[in-house]
């Protein structure tokens, strides 16, 4: 497990030792070697441990500064994060690929615990199925969109533009688009209530449960594309796909049932073991690791494991007075957000600007196409179900910002192109590098132009919060 300290330490030694000059080596260790997550330079051969302190507040003091001026802009305060990480260039990548593979675990199980959390399924009553439909098959089907529209124009290595359909592999492309599946709704209410709220009640709870249910349900689908792009030599597209929806389904089921039960045990948990509020926070951050954790053992889906834990965690009347899902929420708040911050600034250190540069041209136009055109469709495709007027489902298709778990995710790209036939081992190396160059493109584009023009685009279509007086009428219909 990569707890929270290990990697707070590992960004202040970093950027400690770019300061310095002393530059990541990126040799590899030799056979029999343990990787070690804990730098050097924490053992004792380098910066003290309160100059690595120094670094690590100060660091911290500067994405809390930054966050507060991107709100004031209009924008989501983790593109500031973001963009502070990326401008800490650090020459080679700081960290190992077990340390980036236990990150992208830690982070998503937790963010998907939090996220069940903030489904409040009585926020929701008159569109719940409705709700679901789009969270589930608009993930699915802007994914779908967006890979097909990327296979059409993509380059033999993703760097630009290539009309045709004997370029960029259809499965780099559906890998890509499958990886910006999910919404983030933190980034959409940040926006939209940084300076008044603007929005219909009714409608903030969807576009909340709606990022909140299509996190799992983006990682699912990805799962799904990496089993199929991956599939042996000489196995049968048939066969193949029938093990992997099988599989899909094991995985969801299984994940389900496990979190079912530990959610059982957890509320058992926190009726019997919580006598003081300031517990929730250890016992809350146990119960999401041990969602997870359990039910990756058991063969489930700990994602999703951990989503229906704390979904089912939000949704319960509690006996104990030192519970309720407010509570849990906003004790489990804080911790969220630190991981939050720690998470992005990693993700912008990670990424070099080098990659970033060489896709930039074609990142802008995925971007724009997710957001014209994939984003729009899914939405629109089952507005037939919708219980929102045209002017409210314009408004969810621009709702529609990427975030923590497109980043999250992109990490599976180094381990699944090689994995995939056909490639040119020549271009092997370009086609990671820019796949995932094209991620974080398109999630800061996509944050920048619909986080600053969000709350315009709600004030053009008469959009606004119900008055007091309206939301009592409304209450009292319900």
């Amino acid at each position: 497990m990569l707890y929270p300290w290990q990697l707070l330490a590992t960004i202040g030694v970093t950027i400690a030792s770019v300061a310095t000059g002393e530059g990541h080596t990126g040799s590899s260790p030799g056979p029999g070697v343990a990787i070690s997550l804990i730098p050097d330079q924490l053992h004792g051969n380098g910066l003290p441990l309160p100059v690595v302190m120094v670094v690590i507040g100060s660091m911290f003091l500067a994405t809390l500064a930054i966050s507060r001026f991107s709100l004031k802009l209009g924008i989501p305060a983790i593109l500031g994060v973001l963009i502070f990480g990326l401008l800490i260039d650090p020459g080679e990548s700081p960290f190992s690929p077990t340390t980036i593979e236990w990150l992208h675990t830690l982070s998503l199980s937790m963010l998907l615990f939090y996220a069940g959390l903030k489904t409040e399924l009585r926020s929701i009553r008159g569109f719940l199925e409705y709700g679901i439909l789009l969270a589930v098959g608009g993930a699915i089907v802007s994914s779908l969109i967006l890979g097909l529209i990327i296979w059409v124009l993509g380059s033999a290595t993703a760097s630009g533009l290539h009309l045709g359909f004997n370029q960029i592999p259809l499965g780099v492309a559906m890998v890509i688009a499958a990886c910006l599946g999910s919404t983030d709704a933190s980034a959409t209410i940040g926006v939209l209530n940084a300076s008044d709220r603007i929005l219909p009640k009714r409608l903030q709870s969807l576009l909340e449960f709606e990022a909140s249910v299509n996190d799992p349900a983006a990682i699912l689908f990805l799962g799904l594309v990496v089993g199929l792009t991956t599939m042996s030599v000489g196995s049968s597209s048939d066969s193949v796909l029938m093990v992997q929806m099988q599989f899909f389904v094991q995985k969801i089921g299984s994940g389900l049932l496990v979190g079912l039960v530990i959610s059982y045990l957890a509320r058992f948990s926190l009726e019997r073991l919580v006598h003081d509020q300031a517990q929730l926070l250890v016992l809350g951050v146990a119960i999401a690791l041990l969602s997870y954790g359990i039910a990756d053992l058991l063969g489930g889906s700990g994602f999703i494991s951990a989503y229906i834990c704390g979904l089912f965690l939000a949704n319960h009347k509690y006996n104990n007075s030192n519970i309720s899902s407010h509570y849990l929420q906003a004790t489990l708040l804080p911790f969220n957000s630190m991981t939050e911050i720690a998470v992005f600034l990693i993700f912008g250190v990670e990424m070099m600007p080098a990659k970033i540069m060489n896709v930039l041209p074609f990142g802008f136009l995925v971007a724009m196409i997710l957001m014209l055109v994939a984003r729009p469709l899914s939405v629109l495709a089952f507005q037939w179900l919708s219980p929102f007027s045209l002017k409210e489902t314009l408004l969810i298709s621009w709702c529609g910002l990427r975030g923590a778990v497109p980043l999250a995710m992109s990490f599976v790209i180094s381990d699944t192109i090689p994995k995939m036939r056909g490639i040119d081992p020549v271009l092997l190396t370009r086609l990671v590098n820019n796949a995932e160059g094209i991620i974080f493109c398109v999630v800061m584009i996509n944050l920048l132009i619909q986080g600053l023009s969000l709350r315009h685009v709600a004030h053009w279509l008469g959009l606004h919060a119900e008055s007091p007086a309206d939301h009592a009428v409304s209450a009292a219909g319900d």
